[in-house]
């Protein structure tokens, strides 16, 4: 049996107590010989900060690159808010992205039949919604040059940040989207701003062309980034796949987020270019929710993002499907029996902490194995 290297890097905030129910699984998981992994934690953003005054250390970032997949919890938080710009909490987010080459991030929004109340739409819209955005996460402006703020005197300041995008890295993306399309309704969305942005008339320039020469089979319609979101309000299950660029990725996977019910449902997979002489790519599995200074250490933060991205690298790192598929089917059997949350209660459900829905989804799992 494969020994697959695991490193964790739980964060900030909330990160350790959801990372803690991933590590549970993975006990048991061994423990049953099931599959086996061998893990390693490093410290990321506030905590590594605080222990090294960096933001990610390059150790940290060599076990980053020397593992199979990565396991990250959250991180930032109002403590950090003073520190230089350059070592922020984020910062470490960033460079874990940069470094290891994870340009695809993968964003499900999958509304459980249990939790369709618990969405701000009315359950006819949302019950059974199941799409996946496509953001691409290594261009765009959050990583273009100039970023700056400049003094102009008088009491003014001009702030810059540039949205650059190469064909290749439209292409990529596109490719990677149109690839889960075929493997799902076989429709993609492809969101820009190509009304008031040179980004966005080369972004639909590119994916039209990736469609007509590869991807002929698959249907494809272009919107724009803000009718975008609006469109996931009104009528989100219109929509199978998404693929758009970093800002508006960012902005409109949370706006799905809320579709399900809560931030705490939500995971995600950022990966890189499959390496040609092992076959695999490197990749990186976090849960969308922050850090959620508020409630850490109080044992209410809901780990199913976190767990539900394990699945992602057991789907997607590990090709374990049938074991991501057994993961996804204990959450659901879990919320069919009301177990919720803080963030999920509900009149008639059963408020649980951290650690228990954890082991309930562990135990669910368990019996779904046996």
């Amino acid at each position: 049996m494969a020994t697959y290297k695991l490193l964790l890097l739980p964060g900030d905030g909330i990160g350790p107590e959801v990372m803690a129910e991933v590590k549970r699984l993975i006990g048991w998981l061994d423990a049953q010989g099931i599959a086996t992994f061998e893990t390693e934690e490093g410290l990321v953003g506030g905590a590594s900060y605080d222990a090294d005054k960096v933001s990610i250390t390059d150790a940290t970032m060599a076990k980053a690159l020397a593992a199979d997949a990565v396991l990250f919890g959250a991180v930032g938080g109002p403590k950090w808010d003073p520190v230089p710009y350059d070592v922020r909490p984020e910062a470490g987010l960033l460079r874990l992205r940069k470094d290891l080459g994870l340009y695809a991030n993968l964003r499900p929004a999958i509304c459980y039949p249990a939790l369709a109340e618990s969405s701000s739409l009315k359950r006819d819209l949302v019950e059974g919604l199941d799409i996946m955005i496509v953001r691409e996460l290594t261009g765009g402006v959050y990583f273009g040059e100039p970023k700056t703020i400049t003094d102009l005197g008088n009491g003014q300041k001009r702030a810059i940040d540039t949205q650059v995008y190469d064909t290749y890295e439209i292409e990529r993306i596109a490719r990677v989207a149109f690839d889960l399309a075929r493997k799902r309704r076989n429709k993609l969305t492809s969101m820009e701003k190509r009304n008031v942005m040179k980004s966005g008339v080369l972004w639909h320039e590119v994916v039209t062309q990736i469609h007509q020469r590869e991807y002929k089979d698959v249907a494809l319609d272009h919107q724009l980034a803000d009718s975008g979101g609006m469109q996931l309000v009104r009528r989100p299950k219109q929509f199978d796949v998404i693929v758009t660029d970093n800002l508006f990725g960012d902005m409109l996977s949370d706006i799905a987020a809320m579709l399900t019910g809560s931030l705490g449902m939500l995971p995600s997979a950022s990966l890189g270019d499959i390496d040609p002489k092992t076959g695999k790519r490197r990749a990186l599995y976090e849960p969308v929710h922050g850090s959620a200074p508020d409630i850490a250490g109080q044992g209410a933060a809901n780990p199913i993002a976190m767990m539900a991205s394990f699945g992602m690298a057991l789907r997607y790192s590990f090709d374990m499907g049938d074991l991501a598929d057994k993961l996804d089917a204990a959450i659901a059997a879990v919320l069919a029996k009301r177990l919720r949350t803080a963030d999920l209660k509900s009149e008639g459900s059963t408020v649980v902490s951290t650690s228990q829905m954890g082991e309930a989804i562990v135990k669910e799992i368990q019996a779904l194995h046996a």
